[in-house]
């Protein structure tokens, strides 16, 4: 498969505190990476730099191209989408009123009307409430708020920080399940950030650990899986 993101020396700051420090990672196109790492690591400074939203050095390339010193909305408009950590819920809003606003660049009246449908197809919950305020909604049904509203910027790559987060076990299930079913149905790629590790490394096809800003290891999901080190730290073996 091509490379779909690739990222070389990658050195990410708040203010004059450097919290990544030269770190190379890459995803294939229609693949899934997933980033593992105690808190603190700097797996959402990872995402927020693939974004634009931290000051880096270094290089980031999306399809071929550089998007490193750009502009985040730039970035989203080339086909990335981010589901930050919080889930950035407009929680005045209605249901559909947040998706509707996933899709604020697009023109084409017909394509995000489609893939309204597509999405409450995904996540029927959400058309159930889509005239309902999404700050009424339950934490599982913001999830799958925040995912779908990212989808409707019909992104080809989506950045998922901490989907797991705060959220019952079946219905994180149930979303990591539907995750799966558009990775593989609509061939978005995806780069995730997840505490869970079991759950990270049985959806992801590639996987790296990062240690206070550093990569320390990488390796399909297989091998680190099999890795002691990760069984104890992260598996609870």
């Amino acid at each position: 498969m091509p490379t779909l993101l690739e990222v070389r020396n990658l050195r990410a700051f708040y203010a004059q505190a450097e919290v990544l420090h030269g770190i190379d990672f890459a995803l294939d196109e229609g693949g899934i990476t997933t980033i593992l790492g105690a808190n603190g690591a700097g797996k959402t400074t990872t995402l927020r730099a693939v974004c634009g939203m931290v000051r880096t050095q270094g290089e980031i390339s999306f399809d071929a191209r550089r998007i490193d010193g750009r502009q985040t909305e730039e970035i989203a408009r080339s086909g990335i989408a981010h589901v930050p950590d919080g889930r950035g819920t407009f929680l005045e809003l209605t249901t559909e009123e947040n998706l509707k606003l996933g899709a604020y660049s697009r023109r084409d009246r017909a394509g995000v009307a489609r893939d309204l449908a597509m999405v409450y197809g995904y996540f029927p919950r959400l058309q159930e409430r889509q005239k309902q305020q999404a700050g009424t909604l339950s934490g599982g049904e913001q999830q799958m708020l925040a995912i779908s509203r990212a989808l409707m910027l019909r992104p080809r790559l989506l950045l998922l920080d901490e989907p797991s987060f705060g959220l019952a076990p079946l219905i994180v299930e149930e979303i990591f399940r539907i995750m799966r079913m558009i990775n593989q149905e609509q061939r978005v790629s995806m780069l995730l950030v997840e505490q869970n590790a079991t759950l990270a490394l049985d959806l992801a096809d590639h996987a790296y650990l990062l240690e206070a800003g550093r990569v320390v290891m990488s390796g399909t999901s297989q091998d680190i899986a099999k890795d002691p080190a990760i069984r104890r730290s992260y598996l609870g073996y």
